[in-house]
C-alpha cells in the first residue's frame, strides 16, 4: 500500500478556537494539527458565523458566485482565511445564511431553514476547494451538516477532473442529531429532488442529511469503539441502526483524544495553582479558590463537579430524582452549564434550598470549567449516551474521578473502582436508574471519608490515563488509506 502524503480537507460546522457548541469543535481543532504532525497537507472549512472569534484577523481570499440553475438569483459569497498552528482555515461568508446569533438556532430552537443554510455550505465547501487549486485526496466530513459531500462528489462531481479520485470519510460525533428536512429546503441541490433513491429522499418528500452521508461516504466511522457497537443496535442508534448495519464492513470506532495544550493541571493559566500526578498538592489550593469563588463554605467535604448541556441526554432524568437524597450528606455539588428551560427550572428550585451545598450555574464558562476540573473531587457524567465524552479525560488529567455511565466512549475509557482497583480511573454504573446513579456516589464519597490514602492514590493513577490524539490520528489515517485503495462495500 502506498503511504504517500495526502491532502486532506476537513470540513467541520465548528472548530474550537473559532466557533463551539461541543466535542465536534474539539476534534476539528485537534485531529486536522496532528494529521499535519503525520506530514499530511491538511485545509479546514468552516462557516464564517457572526460570532466566529478571531474574525478581526481573517484575510480576505475570494469572491465567488455560486450559480443556482433555478429561477432563483446566484449566490454570492466570500471566503476568508484565519490560521490554527499554521493550518489554512478557510471560512465561508454569506450573510444570509450565517450572519446570526446563533450556529445552529436561538432560544433553544433551531433555524428554520438549517437545511438550505448547509446545503450551501457544503457547496461552498467543494466550490472554494475548486477555486484554490486544491484538489484533495481525501475529504473528511463531519456530522450532519457535512452530509450532503460525499452524496454531491457521487453524482455532481463524479466526472469532474479534481475530484474524480477524492474519496470521502464520515464520521458521525453524535446520532441523535441527523439534519432531517423537507426537500423544500434542497433547491440548491437539484440532484436531491431528483432523486429516485429512497434512502436519499424518504417517501421522496424528506432527507435525513447524516443518513446520506453515511450512505455516499467510502468509509465512515464514530468516535469511540463501545459507540460503533451501540449504533449497530435498534436502542442505541436512534433510528439509524438498519444505514451502519448496510456500512458494516466500511465502518469503524475510532477514539478520540484529548487536548493537552488546553488540559494540562502542570501548565493551565485558568486554574489557581498548578499541580502534577507527582505533586498533587495544588489541587487542594484549586478546591479552596472553587469555593470561594461560587460562595460556597471552604470544608473539607467532597466536591462533586458536572459540566455539560442542561439535557436529558446527559443524565438530568435519573439525577433530578435523587438529588435532595443526595444533598443530606456531607459533599458540595456544582452544575454548570445551559439547556432545557424545564430542567434548569427544577435545578433552581434544588439550588435555593441548599445554598450552601449545591451550586448551579446556568452558563458556560471555560475559566469556571476549568477550575472545576482542578477543583473537584468528583465529575459527574450519567450520560443516557455519550458517543465519546471529553470531560471524562479532562478529569483524569486533573485527577478528578469521573463517575459514569457505562455507555459510548465512557466505557471505553473509565475503568471502575470496585471492579478492578489496582487499575481503576474511576467509578462506573450501568443501568439508568436514580437508584444506582445514587448507590454509585454514596460509594464514592465512602471511599473519600474513610480511606483518604487510597483516594490520594486513586488520583494520581487516574493522572496517568492518558488519550493521546496523535493516536487517534494515526487510526483516521489508516482509514483514510482503506478509503483510497479498498473497495467499499455497497
Amino acid at each position: 500500500m502506498d503511504h504517500r502524503k495526502l491532502k486532506i480537507l476537513f470540513v467541520s460546522s465548528e472548530v474550537e478556537g473559532f466557533s463551539k457548541t461541543g466535542g465536534l469543535a474539539d476534534a476539528a481543532k485537534s485531529l486536522p494539527i496532528e494529521l499535519r504532525n503525520l506530514g499530511h497537507e491538511v485545509k479546514i472549512i468552516t462557516p464564517f458565523y457572526r460570532t466566529i472569534n478571531h474574525r478581526e484577523h481573517a484575510q480576505h481570499r475570494l469572491n465567488l458566485t455560486f450559480q443556482t440553475h433555478n429561477s432563483r438569483p446566484d449566490i454570492e459569497f466570500q471566503v476568508h482565511e484565519l490560521t490554527l498552528d499554521n493550518i489554512p482555515v478557510l471560512t465561508i461568508d454569506n450573510p444570509h445564511y450565517f450572519d446570526r446569533q446563533g450556529l445552529y438556532g436561538e432560544d433553544h430552537h433551531d433555524y428554520q431553514d438549517n437545511g438550505e443554510r448547509f446545503a450551501f455550505f457544503c457547496l461552498a465547501a467543494i466550490q472554494t476547494c475548486e477555486a484554490i487549486n486544491f484538489t484533495p485526496d481525501i475529504i473528511h466530513c463531519n456530522d450532519w451538516h457535512t452530509g450532503l459531500i460525499p452524496f454531491l462528489l457521487k453524482t455532481r462531481y463524479q466526472d469532474h477532473n479534481r475530484f474524480a479520485q477524492t474519496k470521502t470519510v464520515m464520521t458521525t460525533h453524535n446520532a441523535c442529531y441527523q439534519g432531517i428536512f423537507d426537500k423544500s429546503q434542497l433547491n440548491l441541490i437539484p440532484e436531491v429532488s431528483a432523486c429516485m433513491d429512497e434512502r436519499v429522499l424518504v417517501n421522496y418528500n424528506y432527507i435525513n442529511y447524516l443518513k446520506v452521508g453515511l450512505i455516499y461516504a467510502d468509509k465512515i466511522n464514530t468516535v469511540s469503539p463501545n459507540y460503533a457497537s451501540e449504533v449497530l443496535t435498534t436502542l442505541g442508534s436512534h433510528g439509524m441502526s438498519d444505514t451502519f448495519i448496510a456500512r458494516i464492513h466500511d465502518f469503524e470506532g475510532i477514539l478520540n483524544g484529548c487536548d493537552y495544550s488546553d488540559w494540562n493541571p502542570e501548565t493551565d493559566t485558568l486554574i489557581p495553582a498548578n499541580f502534577s500526578a507527582d505533586n498533587i498538592s495544588g489541587k487542594a489550593i484549586c478546591k479552596k479558590e472553587l469555593q470561594n469563588t461560587l460562595g460556597l463554605p471552604e470544608t473539607k467535604d467532597p466536591v462533586f463537579g458536572m459540566v455539560c448541556r442542561i439535557t436529558e441526554q446527559k443524565g438530568f432524568g435519573i439525577l433530578l430524582p435523587i438529588l435532595e437524597r443526595l444533598l443530606k450528606h456531607k459533599l458540595q455539588l456544582i452544575i454548570v452549564g445551559s439547556g432545557d428551560p424545564s430542567i434548569i427550572g427544577q435545578l433552581n428550585a434544588v439550588a435555593k434550598h441548599f445554598p450552601e451545598q449545591f451550586k448551579f450555574i446556568d452558563s458556560y464558562s471555560d475559566k469556571l470549567s476549568h477550575m472545576i476540573e482542578a477543583g473537584a473531587d468528583f465529575f459527574v457524567m450519567p450520560s443516557m449516551f455519550e458517543p465519546c465524552g471529553l470531560n471524562q479525560l479532562y478529569s483524569f488529567a486533573y485527577g478528578t474521578l469521573p463517575i459514569v455511565r457505562a455507555v459510548g466512549g465512557l466505557k471505553d475509557t473509565v475503568l471502575d473502582y470496585d471492579q478492578d482497583p489496582d487499575n481503576a480511573n474511576g467509578f462506573v454504573f450501568d443501568d439508568p436508574s436514580p437508584n444506582q446513579l445514587l448507590s454509585l456516589m454514596r460509594r464514592a464519597l465512602l471511599l473519600y471519608i474513610e480511606h483518604p490514602e487510597e483516594m490520594a492514590r486513586l488520583k494520581r493513577q487516574a493522572m496517568r490515563s492518558h488519550f493521546y490524539w496523535s493516536t487517534s490520528a494515526k487510526l483516521y489515517n489508516r482509514l483514510y488509506y482503506k478509503a483510497l485503495y479498498q473497495l467499499r462495500s455497497w
